[in-house]
């Protein structure tokens, strides 16, 4: 036992390499291991998943639940897979394997699936909890690893697994100095995310479904129709200023109301949109020539705007205003006539573009 008060013992010098391109290497270390899980899906591994997305997607369309269960790292990983499947509309939640032995096994039903974490498919807990499963007739869908050039035999967790998909993996990020999981969590996490993509996919899991299950923060907000945020609403409090008025008269048209849009929105006798005339726009002519509130609104407006359908979603305003740095987007029908005008600050409101 060291003396009381004496130095703290050196570490030792780190590796040569700055952190930054140490840290660099891990991730081209990670991103390589995903490369050859990709690779491998689509060609030895492409039936097991084939299989295991069936199942999954089976499970669903019973109303049953798929439930993830791994140990350590494991199991923090197959909480987020499990999340992730009921973000798709797949019921999905993490059962840790040892409560199984304690009561959790209540929490399984008998046209449940499940997905077994394990790297080396070893994990006493995990090994214990899918015998278990298997002799109640439960699918198992066990998620190892290993190099993909061994030929080892199949381990306990994969002999008692319906499907069995064994991720490619050549060592983990930070090898030899560090033996942490890091590539083999990464993988097992995307393959994860693959096997949820492809089963939503199957059930033709829509934007619109996702929406219901995301009603709040960013991600809600991105597909909410593009019509629910209006606040100038044609027939509302967007007056239409129709072609053939002097800028002065398009102005005036639009003083009696209390707010008004960034624009002024241009239709023509058939109220189509024929352009919009934006407050910049209005600075740039005074500045020009003051006398230029005499000329017609549709020889200084901006003919045929970008314009949003009315059926678009809150993210594709929020594309257009990153890709074009449009401010004020009219939103129209199908036949071409205004709906109402979208302000980016709607968008800044909402916290989905910076201002």
């Amino acid at each position: 036992m060291p003396a009381p008060n004496a130095p703290t013992p050196a570490r030792p010098d780190p590796d040569t390499a700055p952190d930054a391109a140490f840290a660099a290497a891990t991730l081209a270390a990670q991103s390589a291991a995903l490369a050859t899980l990709a690779a491998w899906l689509d060609g030895d591994g492409r039936e097991a998943f084939t299989r295991a997305v069936d199942l999954i997607v089976a499970c669903a369309d019973s109303n049953a639940s798929v439930i993830v269960s791994g140990l350590g790292k494991s199991g923090h990983v197959g909480a987020k897979i499990a999340a992730t499947l009921a973000s798709l509309g797949i019921p999905a939640h993490a059962v840790h394997p040892a409560e199984a032995a304690h009561g959790d096994l209540g929490r399984f039903r008998a046209h449940d699936a499940v997905i077994c974490l394990s790297k080396s498919g070893e994990t006493e807990e995990v090994v214990n909890l899918a015998g278990i499963l298997r002799q109640d007739g439960l699918p198992i869908i066990a998620v190892t690893a290993a190099p993909p050039s061994a030929s080892q035999a199949p381990s306990s967790l994969e002999r008692l697994a319906t499907v069995a998909l064994r991720i490619p993996l050549e060592r983990e990020a930070g090898e030899p100095a560090f033996v942490a999981p890091t590539s083999s969590t990464t993988a097992t996490m995307a393959l994860g995310d693959a096997l949820a993509l492809a089963a939503a996919r199957r059930r033709r899991f829509t934007d619109d479904d996702f929406r219901r299950r995301h009603p709040g923060g960013a991600l809600g907000g991105l597909l909410r129709p593009v019509v629910e945020i209006l606040r100038f609403r044609a027939g509302e409090n967007l007056p239409l200023v129709p072609e053939g008025l002097t800028v002065a008269q398009a102005l005036s048209h639009t003083d009696h109301n209390a707010r008004r849009p960034g624009a002024l929105v241009v239709v023509d006798a058939a109220g189509r949109l024929t352009g919009i005339f934006t407050d910049g726009d209005l600075r740039r002519l005074v500045g020009r020539d003051p006398a230029a509130l005499t000329r017609t609104i549709e020889s200084v407006m901006t003919r045929t705007p970008r314009t949003l359908p009315a059926s678009a979603l809150v993210r594709d305003a929020v594309h257009m205003v990153r890709e074009f740095r449009q401010d004020e987007i009219p939103v129209v029908d199908g036949a071409g006539q205004p709906v109402g005008i979208l302000d980016v600050q709607d968008l800044i409101t909402m916290r989905l573009v910076r201002d």
